[in-house]
């Protein structure tokens, strides 16, 4: 794994044991979805949910965002995320919250800047541990839709399997999809006529 572009562009990043089952990003896939997210980067707020290493989290940060929080259950993906972030210079524009993200998410309001974030990345995980399917993209998009974390002009991004289905919270819509492999990204924004 490394970061693609901006100011730590080429450099490596940590990973976590193998044994969390944390699947992470591919560089052609992060090249691609920043490749959609640039207009928005520079001076965001970003919310990187299910964060694992880091590394969506910190391409951001290496391409101008002013604050990324890291968010995860698990304590040794937020100690990679904030190794990374120190590794380039950022842990001062970083924050690591460990929290269940299949709960409630108002927590989180207090990071974002005064509109919300500007961009909220979903990396949720595809499998358990005994490699059954899971689905909580769902659940996660509706409690970020519940508690007003997006900003009026903010992206969700959606990354999950190619199979799973979930519904779009009324409050959000649905403007692109990318499909790469056995992985969709699906890229939502406030509904211009909330339901």
């Amino acid at each position: 794994m490394r970061i693609i572009a901006g100011s730590a562009r080429g450099r490596k990043l940590l990973s976590v044991s193998t044994k969390l089952m944390v699947k992470p990003i591919s560089d052609r896939m992060k090249q691609s979805l920043f490749d959609i997210l640039r207009p928005k980067i520079t001076a965001s707020y970003f919310l990187d949910l299910f964060c694992g290493t880091g590394s969506v989290g910190v391409e951001a940060l290496s391409r101008g965002a002013q604050l990324v929080v890291f968010a995860d259950n698990n304590p040794a993906c937020l100690n990679v995320a904030l190794k990374n972030a120190r590794a380039i210079g950022c842990a001062d524009r970083c924050k690591t919250v460990r929290a269940d993200l299949l709960g409630k998410l108002d927590r989180f309001k207090s990071y974002a800047g005064e509109e919300g974030y500007d961009i909220v990345y979903l990396g949720t995980p595809y499998r358990d541990s005994k490699n059954n399917m899971l689905s909580f993209t769902g659940p996660v998009l509706k409690a970020v839709a519940a508690c007003g974390l997006l900003a009026e002009r903010g992206v969700i991004v959606a990354q999950h399997h190619k199979t799973e289905t979930f519904a779009i919270p009324g409050a959000c819509e649905k403007f692109r999809e990318e499909k790469y492999g056995d992985t969709t990204m699906t890229f939502l924004r406030r509904a211009r006529d909330p339901q």
